[in-house]
């Protein structure tokens, strides 16, 4: 995995828990098991979305969709240069 692709997923985690806490932090909660369970509900979302092999971002098709942008990127370099 690349260095891009583990800071997405890390951002995507990231934004997964801090949805989840917030509205303890709203509250006030200092009961820690609450946090425990925020946190876990807050990782299972992307967590799943990372299993799915079919997931535009993570998944096979993100694989296939980068290669596809680096074939269209190149044949545009290609072309830029037999114009000049």
């Amino acid at each position: 995995m690349k260095k891009n692709e583990m800071m997405s997923m890390g951002k995507s985690y990231l934004r997964g828990v801090l949805t989840a806490v917030t509205p303890l932090l709203a509250i006030q909660s200092t009961d820690p098991k609450a946090y425990f369970f925020a946190v876990v509900a807050g990782v299972i979302a992307p967590a799943i979305r990372a299993i799915d092999k079919n997931d535009p971002a993570f998944g096979f098709i993100a694989d296939a969709v980068e290669s596809e942008a680096k074939k269209i990127s190149a044949t545009k370099k290609v072309a830029k240069k037999a114009v000049k």
